[in-house]
């Protein structure tokens, strides 16, 4: 009596873990390729967010020697709280800061809008690279990033008749008041004081 062994399993079974392999290491490709450019246009916008930043600081700075300059004329200080009386030269910082993060920038002053600040574009020297993705070898992520200089404090101008003397009181956030002594100008707000830099939303 003949026996009939059946066909054995391992045979089909190949060709079908050939094609998950296959399509796992597609999809592991796939992944890299997006992991690649992910980690590209976070290098871009961690430049642009630093360069934004750096161009408002440089500016922020001058606003308040501005302001120390006139401490003493509080007629003054509004239009330097909001911006003004400075040149809007922080472009230059932000070129450094780019450059520190291997990228370039297009900086933008923007002393007219309310807040002022500075406006980004970062792009990554290094491109993607190569990846299973065509054209991404040669591909450069760009990212943008506004920073705003906005003031800390109020203060209220003095009436008519109110002693030239006395300078305003400065009132400033969380609650911090500054009583300015004409005949003592030691003891300043310092930058940080007196305008909040922040990246805007």
């Amino acid at each position: 009596m003949t026996r009939l062994f059946p066909h054995s399993d391992a045979g089909q079974a190949f060709p079908i873990y050939i094609t998950v392999v296959g399509g796992l290491l597609l999809l592991a490709f796939v992944y890299l390729a997006v992991g690649q450019a992910a980690a590209n246009r976070n290098r871009a916008q961690t430049a642009a967010d630093a360069a934004a930043l750096a161009a408002a600081l440089d500016t922020r700075d001058k606003l308040t020697d501005e302001w120390v300059e006139n401490v003493l004329d509080p007629t003054k200080w509004k239009d330097i709280f909001h911006g003004g009386g400075v040149a809007y030269g922080g472009c230059a910082r932000a070129t450094e800061l780019a450059a520190q993060n291997d990228a370039t920038v297009q900086c933008t002053p923007q002393p007219e809008l309310s807040p002022p600040g500075y406006n980004v574009v970062s792009t990554t020297n290094q491109p993607v690279g190569d990846s299973i993705v065509p054209g991404t070898e040669d591909e450069h992520s760009t990212e943008k990033a506004t920073a705003v200089i906005e003031p800390r404090c109020e203060f209220e101008l003095p009436g008519v008749g109110a002693d030239p003397a006395v300078l305003p009181k400065l009132t400033c956030e969380d609650g911090v008041d500054w009583n300015l002594d004409p005949k003592d100008l030691t003891d300043l707000p310092k930058p940080e004081d007196l305008f909040d830099v922040h990246l805007a939303d």
